[in-house]
């Protein structure tokens, strides 16, 4: 039994569907949950209809139009308009319909995970059709019932107790039938309400499945030929690693390295399964796995970058030192801000950390801060994370650049530029 996740630039378009079902197709004979992320980039479009729902911007309306004809000129070209799944994308989009006729609600990340969790109900409903009507018989499993959270909205924390006994009680035999197609990325409450397991998530979901159900491997499904040193966006003659163990994977994606989710290796660690991750577009391809006892090598160092970046540097409004106490209670806003640390660095009077911008966290952040501390920050930055450095990555690295702070280690080396 084998576990494919597709990302949302593979099914992008009508094209990419029809190449997501030649792909299936070469599996023929195996059982296989597939997961599904939203198409291209409608997670970022509904992103901004949420946020102009939230603002009450006269926009709403004509953002939701835009994200429902990108979906119908897809399903246009795939499907007779007789088919059902016209109707099935309708009643989905309906949900959307509902939420923005009421008054927002006061927890923004509540109203997200409602809103923005229709791109995979969606995705996942064309795609499974698609497949049946290609002739490869497959089930559309509403992912909510089997991947239990708690309420923290934006991160739900899976319940893996009550999830493994979802999953492992009902999918089996569902696997009998034919395939399954369901959604990454989302989470049910004990009230019914959806969660998100945080951008990029669906490698985390396909990593759930493949742990409760002993998959034999989980495949992760690329526009890049596997896992790369470096972001080929940025960096040219990039190195793709054939293998990486997955204590190597788990420093990566700890990083900020976004070919997988930083979630997605403990459960498959702990299962003994590989991750495989491979090119849609070339998919006899080997591409690398991440496994056990993978080779590390390291011709070239592992450069990964983080933008969109704040440095937030404290001191107590007293000029005491920063002692343990101070930082317990730093830690403890970060917490209950939901705010993610990428980088620190404590001196006698001052505290300084690196964290990705949310806008409606950090404001939170601000406000509890203020209250016992001097705060400063710089926005718009970038954090360069090298594993395996060499001095002259370094160099040209920090070549044209502002660094703000730094720090070193014996694998790693993490810059805050702008």
């Amino acid at each position: 039994m084998l576990v494919f996740k597709f990302g949302g630039a593979s099914v992008k378009d009508a094209g990419g569907i029809v190449n997501l079902v030649n792909v299936v197709k070469k599996y023929d004979g195996n059982q296989l949950l597939i997961v599904v992320s939203a198409m291209g980039k409608t997670t970022n479009a509904l992103e901004k209809l949420t946020r102009a729902y939230v603002d009450r911007d006269e926009e709403v309306h004509a953002i939701f139009d835009e994200i429902k004809k990108y979906h119908y000129e897809i399903i246009e070209q795939l499907f007779e308009p007789s088919d059902s799944v016209f109707d099935d994308v309708a009643n989905t989009f309906v949900e959307i319909d509902w939420v923005i006729e009421e008054e927002p609600h006061d927890d923004y990340d509540f109203i997200y995970d409602q809103m923005v969790s229709i791109g995979e109900l969606v995705s996942t409903r064309i795609v499974n059709a698609y497949l049946n009507k290609a002739g490869i018989k497959s089930q559309w499993l509403d992912v909510r019932g089997y991947i239990h959270t708690d309420n923290t909205y934006r991160e739900g924390v899976v319940q893996w107790d009550k999830t493994r006994a979802a999953i492992s009680s009902e999918i089996p035999a569902l696997l009998q039938k034919g395939h399954v197609v369901t959604q990454g990325f989302l989470g049910g409450t004990s009230e019914n309400f959806t969660t998100t397991l945080g951008r990029e998530g669906s490698d985390y979901t396909a990593s759930i499945f493949a742990s409760c159900l002993g998959a034999e491997s989980v495949t992760t499904w690329k526009d890049v030929p596997g896992v790369l040193n470096a972001d080929p966006k940025f960096f040219k003659d990039t190195l793709k690693f054939d293998e990486l163990s997955y204590s190597e994977a788990i420093e990566m994606t700890y990083y900020g390295a976004t070919v997988i989710h930083p979630k997605t290796i403990k459960p498959l660690q702990n299962a003994k399964i590989p991750l495989l991750v491979k090119s849609f577009t070339n998919p006899d391809q080997p591409g690398t796995v991440i496994k056990e006892n993978g080779r590390n090598e390291f011709l070239k160092p592992v450069i990964i970058l983080k933008h969109n970046q704040v440095l937030v540097s404290l001191s107590a409004k007293d000029y005491s030192f920063i002692s343990e106490n101070h930082l317990s209670d730093i830690f403890g806003m970060f917490a209950a801000s939901h705010a993610k640390v990428n980088m620190m660095q404590t001196s006698a009077l001052s505290f300084s950390v690196c964290i990705d911008l949310n806008e409606d966290r950090f404001k939170k952040l601000l406000h509890l801060l203020g209250k016992d501390f001097n705060v400063k920050y710089n926005e718009g930055l970038t954090l360069i994370t090298v594993r395996h450095y060499s001095d002259k990555w370094l160099n040209e690295l920090k070549t044209g650049k502002t660094i703000l702070m730094e720090q070193l280690s014996r694998n790693t080396i993490q810059m805050v530029v702008k």
